[in-house]
């Protein structure tokens, strides 16, 4: 049962009774050079997601990989956002960009399947969405790509919320 509380800003107040799955996206390894050498230490970025619409990123950093993994977790439970999924897809078409990263995304019909790459296909999966259309353009830095993709998710707007902003009826949303 889903016990989360979300804000207009469509934030994910309570993470409690929400079965999360995690995706790891990337895992860099930086270096430090001191006046003693070389220092080596890990970042993550992480991906998790109910797969019913809840999804959220997290970047964790330490000197050991499953550290650093376990704090991308953690904070990516801070980042909750959701999202409207009709169907298994999108509502409709949506264009992002995080820096130099660009994504597009398109509604699938039944069957066609998670059609993205890398970084995109982690934040899909871990949102729910089973039928989509995606591109990434520009950039393929993963940091930005996973930013870009929350941010055309977090945009989109299903028919409810469109017609309950307008103060209209369902109807007149799709037959102007």
């Amino acid at each position: 049962m889903i016990m989360a509380l979300v804000d207009k800003d469509k934030r994910v107040r309570t993470t409690n009774d929400l079965e999360l799955t995690d995706k790891l996206v990337a895992v860099n390894r930086v270096t430090k050079v001191t006046k003693g050498g070389r220092a080596f230490s890990f970042s993550a970025i992480v991906v998790v997601g109910n797969q019913k619409g809840i999804v959220g990123w997290g970047l964790g950093k330490a000197n050991e990989v499953s550290i650093a993994v376990e704090k991308g977790k953690e904070a990516a439970k801070k980042s909750l956002v959701k999202i409207p999924l009709v169907n298994g897809t999108i509502p409709h078409e949506q264009i992002a960009h995080f820096g130099g990263a660009k994504v597009f995304m398109k509604p699938a019909s039944h069957g066609t399947g998670l059609v993205a790459g890398g970084a995109m296909r982690a934040v899909l999966e871990c949102a729910g969405v089973i039928d989509v259309l995606a591109k990434s353009k520009g950039s393929s830095n993963p940091h930005n790509l996973v930013k870009a993709t929350l941010q055309a998710l977090s945009q989109m707007r299903d028919a409810h919320t469109v017609a309950k902003q307008r103060g209209i009826s369902i109807e007149k949303v799709f037959n102007g």
